[in-house]
């Protein structure tokens, strides 16, 4: 009987005879080759980041115009009409509005923001000297939010469907769904008047506002320059006039958070792998902290940025609430007085905190999932 021939080895097809020279290109080198990588997202990312803010700036310029000039705006009843006529056009408000739009878009690129009618202060001091206080805000906001969101997500997640879990979940809708003002008057009234455990406002006491203002190039930013002091005692000040006005606005995306984790870590328990690893034995915490939850908080690093975006607009309100001098607290100043010069600088300045925050979060979540890459 004829015996079949012998399939052909691995050497066989290795050979420089063989027809088969070349191994089929993997996707991930097909999606370099097309232009797709890291790089490419990134570069798209940060270009995306112009666009944007020129539309805000655009829609922001228009909506100021709207009512009028500013002149009149912000200086009808304070002056005659003749006066109030020269000024108009010593600033040339009385130009078209188009004129006066390009006229301001080049200003914008030469870094010139214009100058606040009540106060007459330049837009750009005021972003400076208060921009870093919002930024600080936001940011012990967000630990806020991460201290609670992740940590309560996990044991949603672990005891899902059970007491505590339906608690936590009330607990986050009532996080989200309080109004800001509301739940820092609440935390005053509470806290600080109550059982005056904590200040009731501003961002350090009189003697701690003395010596932030005697350091040579601060920061802005009260923590650092009190740990750049090296004081103890101010920076245990600047932490205790911090903790309400983060609570209030890190509740906010506190419970964003909290939601969002435990949907994706019940959803990540379900996976084939985790299942191995529960039949191998593993206890269920060690399943949710070391296989589940790295996996469950990317969408959380991916919709960080949106959520900063909220804390901005909700530290109008929170600033306003502790008197926290930021660049919300005097936006809403500016916005009672009808100053739409610096209004208009201080959400250019909130936009482009927005857009560059959301690149930086772009690139974290592009680095641990690159599944978003392309």
């Amino acid at each position: 009987m004829t015996q079949p021939d012998p399939a052909p080895s691995v050497e066989a097809f290795e050979s420089e005879d063989s027809p088969i020279t070349a191994v089929a290109p993997t996707s991930s080198e097909t999606k370099t080759r097309k232009g797709g990588g890291l790089g490419r997202y990134l570069l798209i990312r940060f270009l995306l980041i112009f666009p944007t803010i020129f539309i805000l700036v655009t829609v922001v310029f228009f909506a100021m115009r709207a009512t009028g000039d500013p002149i009149t705006a912000a200086m009808s009843g304070r002056l005659p009409p003749e006066q109030l006529q020269q000024r108009i056009e010593e600033a040339g408000y009385n130009r078209p509005l188009i004129l006066q739009y390009f006229e301001y878009l080049w200003n914008i690129l030469h870094g010139d923001f214009g100058t606040t009618f009540t106060d007459n202060r330049p837009v750009t001091q005021i972003l400076t000297t208060y921009g870093a206080a919002t930024f600080e805000l936001v940011m012990f906001s967000l630990v806020v939010a991460l201290l609670i969101g992740v940590p309560l997500g996990m044991v949603a997640a672990r005891f899902r469907d059970r007491w505590p879990d339906a608690i936590l979940r009330v607990f986050a809708i009532l996080g989200y769904a309080t109004p800001v003002f509301f739940m820092g008057l609440m935390l005053k009234l509470v806290f600080s008047v109550n059982l005056g455990w904590l200040p009731i406002a501003g961002r350090a006491s009189s003697s701690g506002e003395l010596e932030m203002a005697q350091i040579t190039n601060p920061t802005g930013l009260y923590l650092l320059d009190a740990i750049r002091l090296g004081d103890g005692k101010l920076v245990g000040d600047v932490l205790q006039h911090a903790i309400l006005p983060a609570i209030a606005l890190g509740m906010l995306t506190g419970g964003v958070f909290l939601r969002l984790v435990r949907t994706n870590l019940i959803g990540t328990l379900d996976q084939l792998y985790v299942e191995s690893a529960r039949s191998r034995g593993v206890s269920e915490a060690r399943l949710v902290r070391k296989h589940a939850l790295r996996p469950a908080l990317i969408p959380v690093i991916t919709v960080m940025g949106m959520q900063i975006a909220m804390s901005l607009g909700g530290a109008v309100l929170t600033e306003t609430t502790f008197e926290w001098k930021g660049l919300g607290f005097m936006l809403a100043q500016y916005m009672s007085a009808r100053d739409y010069v610096a209004v208009q600088g201080i959400v250019m300045m909130i936009a482009v905190i927005v857009a560059v925050i959301n690149f930086i979060v772009d690139f974290i979540a592009a680095l641990i999932d690159p599944r978003v890459r392309y």
